[in-house]
């Protein structure tokens, strides 16, 4: 077993970062933050054109998170240019509305896909690499749906995340006697296009659903995962960041 360190500063100098879904709403801000923090940050997602222009600690690949082979050849890819993957962070998503009944084949199979084999593609070639390494930090954005049965999403949506859940404690269990954690931050509502795209905006009100009385932005759920990666939780592993203004208070 390695020698597990004390818990330190909010700060990722020399390390290299790997995030996925980096062009979404959470996706862009967390790879600002992490860059912030001092990180090489390696950005990814299915967007052609680079929206992180012009940062000297930036690279942007597009990548698909359903493909194995693509998973491959980044891995490699990031091994020969940087020669080592510090954190993981694992933004992408797609969300679905439909109920049960209504559901069909097709779109439990888009929502499992990317969802969860786009948490696992990297994730299973990755962590061995950590481990062999004895350090690493994964991160896996989780939801509330996951929690309580769903918020505006339906339920291929909510089974995907709770699968994500389950994958991260494994994770987190397997990875601690190398040095490698495994953590979720689950965020209530969040203003992004995605999330906008599936309900129907109503400001929240202190009493009602919403305690803290706002809905949260991108940068609630990038510092918290900067936390979750940075070695001010390095006695944290296996456990739920819950990111939701109050909704659930577990």
């Amino acid at each position: 077993m390695v020698d597990i360190p004390l818990s330190g500063p909010m700060r990722l100098d020399g390390q290299v970062a790997l995030v996925t879904g980096a062009a979404g709403g959470i996706g862009r801000e967390v790879v600002k933050t992490l860059a912030g923090a001092g990180a090489s940050v390696v950005a990814t997602d299915i967007t052609d054109g680079n929206p992180f222009e012009g940062s000297g600690k930036i690279s942007y690949l597009r990548y698909d998170v359903t493909s194995k082979s693509q998973t491959d050849a980044l891995v490699d890819r990031i091994a020969r240019e940087h020669g080592k993957i510090d954190v993981l962070i694992l933004c992408a998503g797609s969300i679905a509305r439909t109920p049960l009944a209504d559901s069909t084949d097709e779109e439990w199979e888009s929502i499992w896909r990317v969802n969860v084999m786009g948490v696992v593609n990297p994730v299973r070639r990755i962590f061995p690499l950590m481990c062999k390494n004895g350090h690493g930090k994964i991160v896996a954005l989780g939801s509330i749906a996951a929690k309580i049965g769903g918020v505006a999403s339906g339920p291929a949506y909510v089974a995907a995340k709770s699968a994500v859940h389950g994958l991260m404690k494994w994770t987190a269990k397997s990875g601690a006697a190398h040095g490698v954690y495994a953590n979720i931050v689950a965020p209530g509502p969040v203003e992004t296009p995605m999330w906008q795209s599936v309900t129907e905006r109503q400001p929240p009100s202190a009493l009602g659903s919403v305690p803290l009385g706002r809905y949260g932005q991108p940068e609630d759920i990038a510092q918290a995962i900067l936390f979750l990666c940075s070695p001010s939780s390095n006695w944290i592993t296996g456990t739920t960041l819950d990111v939701n203004g109050g909704m659930l208070m577990d």
